[in-house]
């Protein structure tokens, strides 16, 4: 029968895929998310100029810097895919993580234009945007919807920092997009009274793209300064390694994250009567274990300690 899968299969999903597979698979919704936000941000784009609404606009230039952002995450997973050598032993998953951090950025820096764009306008007199401008929005917000909902669920099965990042991009297109057509709303709703609302609304949306652009930057840096997973990610590591016969125990256990995959520092507890060949062995085996029933593991180091007496924990 097979086993379960462990919580840390099932933070990455390698319980799913193997990593040729998540790559492939993350590349695929990368490229999907290109074409459309390149769609979006034109039509926004193109229709809030013609229609006159600074709102619309602003949910364009949004969405043109999504196209930026996701294209930043496709090129980060093809050369985060590529295999370890001589001066990366690691692997190249770093690069996945920096593009999550990139993404971060370029939405704050956004976020600030945006805002400025929108408060420079207030003051100006102008005709009241064509409610038109409305459908781009409308548009905008199904359609992210559908996107932020997948992208959470394949970058979190996949384990993809980046994907994350970019699903919570689409997240804050609505939350902006919804602002953006509350402000158009009320504007066309009474032109006299609230015609500042929609420049207001493109301000909202800046707001939103720099709140959304701090949390990815947060969460992407996690993985970036080599922070310990989840403690149950750690017991499941533990639990693994204490499976090996001869292992009495384990002591010290770290993991860090590069890319999709985790690099383990395991100190494993042993008869001090043993050999030194005989240990190797054991650790050995212990290495190979854990990458057999943890997929996720990239490697392992495995440190040999005599029990003396058996420390577990």
């Amino acid at each position: 029968m097979k086993p379960a899968p462990t919580l840390l299969d099932r933070l990455t999903g390698s319980a799913m895929f193997s990593l040729d597979d998540r790559m492939r698979f993350g590349r695929k919704v990368a490229t999907a998310s290109i074409a459309a936000s390149a769609l979006l941000a034109t039509a926004n784009i193109a229709i809030g100029l013609r229609a006159g609404s600074t709102s619309v606009v602003a949910a364009g230039i949004e969405l043109a810097g999504d196209v930026i952002a996701s294209t930043l995450v496709l090129v980060a997973m093809f050369l985060a895919s590529r295999p370890a050598d001589r001066n990366h032993p690691y692997g190249h998953g770093r690069i996945e993580i920096l593009a999550g951090l990139s993404v971060g950025f370029i939405l704050a820096g956004g976020g600030v234009g945006i805002c400025w764009r929108s408060l420079q306008e207030i003051q100006q007199a102008h005709a009241p945007p064509a409610a038109y401008s409305a459908v781009p929005l409308l548009a905008a917000i199904i359609v992210r919807g559908g996107m932020s909902t997948f992208k959470f669920r394949a970058g979190r099965n996949i384990g993809s920092v980046s994907l994350v990042a970019d699903a919570w991009n689409d997240a804050v297109d609505i939350l902006s997009a919804l602002a953006a057509l509350v402000a158009l709303g009320l504007t066309l709703l009474d032109p006299a009274r609230y015609l500042a609302a929609d420049h207001y609304g493109g301000f909202a949306v800046g707001l939103f793209v720099i709140y959304t652009g701090g949390r990815v930057v947060r969460d992407a840096s996690v993985d970036l300064i080599d922070t310990m997973p989840q403690p149950e990610v750690i017991d499941d590591i533990r639990h693994a390694a204490t499976a090996v016969e001869g292992v009495l125990g384990t002591e010290k256990c770290y993991a860090r994250k590069t890319g999709l995959k985790y690099y383990v520092e395991l100190h494993v507890a042993v008869d001090p009567r043993m050999t030194v060949e005989e240990s190797h062995e054991i650790g050995t085996r212990v290495r190979s274990h854990l990458r057999s029933v943890l997929p996720s593991i990239g490697d392992v180091l495995v440190h040999i300690e005599p029990a003396y007496p058996v420390r577990d924990g």
